[in-house]
Parts: C-alpha cells; sequence; structure tokens
C-alpha cells in the first residue's frame, strides 16, 4: 500500500506542477520573423497567436501571395517554438516521472 500512497502523492505534485505550468505558459511571449524581419508573429507559450507585424514596405496589392507566404512561415516557427518549449517545460514539471507509459494517452 505504501507505492500506491506514494504514486497518488506524486500524482498531486504533478498535478500542482502542470496547473503552475499552464498559467506559466499563458502569459510566455514567442517570436519568430520570416522575409528577414518583414513579417513577425508573435505567439503564447501554448502557440496561440497574440501579435503580427508587417514592414509596410512588403505591402504590395499586387503581391498580395507573397505577404501571406510570408505570414504563415512566421507563425508557423513561433508555433513550432512554443511547442518545443512547451515540451521542454513538461519534462521539466514531470521531474523524470516516466509520462509515455504503455497504454497511457501521450502527454508530450
Amino acid at each position: 500500500m505504501a507505492d500506491l500512497s506514494q504514486l497518488m502523492q506524486l500524482s498531486q505534485q504533478l498535478q500542482s506542477r502542470m496547473t503552475e505550468l499552464q498559467e506559466s505558459l499563458e502569459s510566455k511571449s514567442i517570436s519568430a520573423s520570416a522575409g528577414g524581419g518583414m513579417v513577425t508573429v508573435t505567439v503564447d507559450g501554448k502557440g496561440q497567436a497574440r501579435r503580427v507585424q508587417i514592414d509596410p514596405t512588403c505591402v504590395d496589392p499586387r503581391d498580395v501571395e507573397m505577404l501571406e507566404d510570408l505570414v504563415l512561415a512566421a507563425m508557423t516557427e513561433a508555433q513550432s517554438k512554443a511547442q518545443a518549449e512547451y515540451e521542454v517545460e513538461m519534462k521539466k514539471a514531470a521531474g523524470g516521472l516516466p509520462l509515455n507509459l504503455p497504454g497511457m494517452p501521450k502527454l508530450f
């Protein structure tokens, strides 16, 4: 029974860490640029877009496709950075616990 008690205690600690992590992710700000800085996208730690900045010199009404591609590239890069940071923080929060056990849903 001691093992079950320890497992429950570890579970409560992990739940507390995950709650703290979720709150911290919302306050993070991660940015990525495309086109040599012509387009910059900022996302929160969960990968949700928070800001898009576009250099006025790259706005050409005859080449909207280029601007669309730059926005998409910056968004994708910012979300990838946010995902990588999320995975690092999850591993820290887990404190070495094996979170990807057989039969359990994958957490990260």
